[in-house]
């Protein structure tokens, strides 16, 4: 797979002047009749339009062509305006040129720019048919473009790479993706890869990814000032999942390029971070293995031994994910990061307790999760907090080593796997893991079955708001 991400929409050829957009609600709808002709007034009426939220009129040209178009949205607030409220535009207009001929406050106008850009992700590259023209929003005057056209293009990022094919998406794949925005951005970046991840502290990535012929890799890029305060991003790169010798069913095993939906997210943050030039010192680190079956594929029963010293019994290989976190979260543990965020695909227990729509977060800092969820609730990018309960602690023992990499119940997975992460975060006192989904089971407007890049608008304003 080519790793010039994102794949991006080429605006129409069209050299016509651009078409009115209105945007109205219920409340402004009156006024803005009043100002209209008759004959405009005449066909809202006749169309039975009366500003709903996510209804579309086209308004005729003299010509007979369409000369504009009307958006409704309720009794919605406009300062408070959600970009999924817009999202649903480029699917319902006719391709060509348009601008918002609204007085939209800044807030309302940005969410319609990033509402308008979310709805025109297409991924079509693996399609023989050529891709249909898409309409075109012309950014408005009062709106943070900068903001809008780079939160796009780094959420399409994401979604580019976890929708890919595992063939076209291995470990090297996505390191060369690290790659590509290291060089646009003037990171660097390292990679350690297959046998030189043991000498290198790795023990654990390597010995998941062993088992496949892709060779793992722990890619680490590094950017920014070095005198400025340090986040780190940490993303599960597993980039195909079988489950190992714990073999997932065919259904389990269906979805599972999207294993390494962490890794994307996390990188997205990386690069939106590096695009809008936050004041930081910026680490990712992103394990990347495939969990495959062979001779070498590590197995129940093994015990291994961590980057952070303890050793490790292996209760389940299904559980990889938790395993290769643990050996990067122990890396950026030990430079005392002044924030340390990991993002992972990490448990179905998750999935159970909160949908596919609503990410688990956890953190050391209940401050933190608090502040973290104001920024989701702001962004519309929604997280839940759940607690990292140390009454299931113990539920990690082993008889042979000092923990388990799964508890010999099914209760509180998505609570043990985090109770397992915090034992390798012991240095840095602001930690915040994330078990998303990454993908939406369904179509809906600007988020089409398939990938879906979640929390990362919510944790780029937490680092903003932290750290300017």
């Amino acid at each position: 797979m080519s790793a010039d991400l994102p794949q991006s929409a080429l605006p129409p050829n069209d050299a016509r002047p651009p078409r009115d957009l209105h945007i109205v609600t219920d409340s402004s709808l009156p006024a803005w009749l009043a100002a209209q002709s008759l004959a405009t007034r005449q066909w809202v009426g006749q169309q039975g339009f009366c500003a709903e939220r996510h209804r579309v009129l086209l308004l005729p040209a003299t010509d007979g062509g369409v000369g504009a178009a009307l958006c409704g949205l309720g009794n919605a607030p406009l300062d408070d305006a959600d970009p999924w409220w817009f999202a649903s535009l480029p699917e319902r207009l006719p391709a060509g040129r348009y601008r918002l001929a609204s007085d939209l406050p800044a807030t309302a106008a940005t969410s319609l720019l990033l509402g308008w850009r979310l709805g025109s992700y297409r991924l079509a590259r693996w399609r023989s048919a050529a891709t249909q023209a898409r309409p075109e929003l012309l950014p408005p005057s009062n709106a943070d473009a900068s903001w809008a056209e780079a939160c796009a293009n780094s959420l399409a990022l994401a979604r580019d790479l976890i929708n890919a094919p595992p063939n076209e998406m291995g470990p090297a794949e996505l390191a060369d993706a690290v790659a590509v925005v290291a060089r646009r951005h003037g990171a660097r970046c390292n990679v350690i890869q297959g046998a030189a991840l043991g000498p290198a502290g790795f023990p654990l990535v390597l010995a998941v990814g062993a088992g496949s012929p892709r060779s793992a890799r722990l890619i680490d890029l590094r950017w920014g000032d070095a005198d400025a305060p340090r986040v780190t991003l940490v993303g599960k790169g597993v980039c195909f999942d079988s489950g190992g010798l714990d073999l997932k069913d065919p259904a389990g095993m269906l979805l599972m390029k999207k294993d390494m939906g962490g890794a994307a997210c996390a990188l997205a943050v990386a690069d939106l971070l590096m695009t809008l030039l936050a004041p930081l010192q910026l680490r990712l680190l992103i394990p990347a293995v495939e969990n495959s079956v062979d001779g070498m594929s590590y197995r129940p029963s093994d015990i291994l031994r961590s980057r952070k010293g303890l050793s490790v019994e292996i209760g389940n290989t299904d559980a990889e994910g938790r395993l290769v976190l643990a050996d990067a979260l122990a890396a950026a543990d030990e430079e005392k990061p002044a924030l340390l965020v990991d993002f992972a695909t990490l448990t179905g227990a998750a999935r159970v307790a909160l949908g596919p729509e609503l990410p688990a977060a956890f953190s050391n800092d209940s401050d933190l999760l608090s502040e973290l969820q104001r920024c989701a609730e702001l962004q519309r990018d929604p997280v839940w907090p759940m607690p990292l309960w140390q009454g299931y602690d113990e539920d990690l023992g082993s008889k042979l080593a000092d923990v388990n990499n799964v508890a010999s119940h099914s209760f509180a997975g998505a609570i043990i796997a985090a109770l397992f992460l915090k034992r390798f975060v012991t240095a840095c006192p602001a930690w915040i893991h994330l078990d998303l989904y990454a993908w939406n089971p369904r179509d809906r407007p600007g988020r089409p079955a398939g990938a879906e890049a979640q929390c990362v608008r919510a944790v780029y304003h937490l680092i903003r708001q932290r750290f300017g």
